[in-house]
């Protein structure tokens, strides 16, 4: 079993604050993945406010990727067998519906020295 993260993005850079459906259907959504002992970690919200880019030479900006017009708002990692099966748990993410992204990564783990 291998350790996916799944990034979320909306699509209009900093989020809103979700309604209480959006919220359930987050948690439905967490749940089902849980309940199939799928959930590696339930991950964090990411702040929108409280966010500093620090860039080569020292440079530090205010705010995550302002040149984008998307905003990572969260993440969560799940266990699965390979992207594949990553990927259909991203495609259940409520977020599509408001049209935001579900970036899927794999965590690559190095060995303890």
């Amino acid at each position: 079993m291998k350790e996916f993260v799944l990034i979320f993005r909306n699509k209009d850079g900093k989020h809103d604050d979700p309604t209480p459906d959006m919220l359930q259907e987050r948690m439905n959504w967490l749940a089902g993945i849980a309940a199939r002992n799928r959930l590696a970690n339930a991950g964090n919200s990411l702040s929108a406010d409280s966010a500093k880019t620090v860039r080569p030479d020292n440079i530090v900006t205010d705010g995550p990727f302002t040149e984008i017009k998307e905003f990572i708002n969260g993440y969560v990692i799940v266990l699965a067998m390979d992207i594949d099966e990553a990927v259909e748990m991203a495609k259940a993410n409520p977020l599509l519906k408001a049209g935001g992204t579900v970036e899927v990564r794999e965590v690559i783990v190095r060995k303890k020295q």
